[in-house]
């Protein structure tokens, strides 16, 4: 069967091939009409005004060499932006700055966790502004766009974790919105699909507490650390019940981090900005609800 990862090798091999065969017949006539009209053997120039064979060589060759490199990509193409009606679909919903992996059944997953051998369609989705969804191990990119459903589609032939990166430059961050995506055997998948627990390799999230996956699945800890390093944003350890100094409509205060607090930062992190760092947090109105709040924050009041 083919797959993204053949079609696009294939047109890069076709192509480089031509290319190569291309430089090898410029460099071999270019030495052999260096040689063969050099001055000692022609000390008078002559000059060559038409020659009707050449010239229509010299269109009809270039242009069947072209022809078939669109051909071949066009079919390469049609294939990527053909996704099989037996596709296991995904929802991939990407902000700044992390990916979220929604299943048709509901279940989420901060990693892209497929199967061996089926055909995957990831429907893309951004929430704030353009990313790009690329797996290099798959040969498959495509833009996620603010306001418009685009979609990408692969069959993972071999197990395994690889790095899913964001090609669109997205903010400070950009370089650090990085998943996995994690190829398993099927039936390990059928099995974690139904709720058992089970340890993939790479993943890193599968088996923490509900409030410390929410923190991994919605990019929280892309800007806050778990242990105390200041990052983009305040670390969350010793976060709840501590004094907090914020710029609050552009005057200086001092907050205690309780639950409304928090509740706050999450939904308006506008409302209270952290004195020494930037206002960069997007809202999270919509994107949490109430138990997945409360579950962040009983999370956080054990990080001591």
């Amino acid at each position: 069967m083919a797959t993204s990862t053949g079609i696009v090798d294939g047109a890069l091999i076709y192509i480089l091939a031509m290319s190569v065969l291309l430089l090898f017949l410029n460099t071999f006539f270019m030495v052999f009409f260096l040689v063969r009209y050099r001055a000692s053997r022609n000390p008078v120039p002559g000059e060559l005004r038409e020659n009707g064979l050449v010239e229509t060589v010299w269109v009809i060759i270039p242009t069947l060499l072209v022809t078939t490199m669109f051909i071949y990509g066009l079919t390469g193409f049609r294939f990527l932006r053909a996704a099989p009606r037996d596709s296991l679909k995904v929802t991939v919903h990407s902000r700044q700055w992390s990916w979220l992996f929604e299943y048709d059944d509901g279940k989420k997953s901060a990693d892209l966790i497929v199967p061996l051998g089926r055909n995957v369609r990831c429907e893309l989705l951004s929430d704030d502004v353009i990313h790009g969804f690329y797996v290099p191990a798959f040969r498959i990119q495509q833009d996620a766009v603010p306001g418009m459903k685009t979609f990408v589609w692969f069959n993972p032939t071999t197990l395994g974790s690889y790095y899913i990166l964001c090609s669109q430059y997205c903010g400070q961050k950009h370089s650090a919105m990085i998943a996995k995506l994690i190829v398993v055997p099927p039936d390990q998948f059928d099995a974690w699909r139904k709720g058992k627990k089970i340890q993939f390799t790479g993943a890193s999230n599968m088996n923490m507490p509900t409030g410390q996956r929410l923190l991994f699945e919605r990019g929280c800890i892309s800007c806050h650390s778990l242990e105390g390093t200041p990052m983009m944003g305040p670390t969350f350890k010793g976060l709840v019940g501590s004094s907090v100094p914020v710029i609050t409509g552009g005057a200086a205060r001092t907050v205690v981090a309780d639950s409304a607090y928090i509740v706050r930062s999450i939904v308006e992190p506008g409302a209270d900005v952290v004195s020494g760092y930037p206002n960069t947090m997007p809202p999270s109105r919509g994107v949490l609800d109430e138990e997945e709040i409360a579950d962040i924050i009983g999370y956080l009041k054990g990080l001591k």
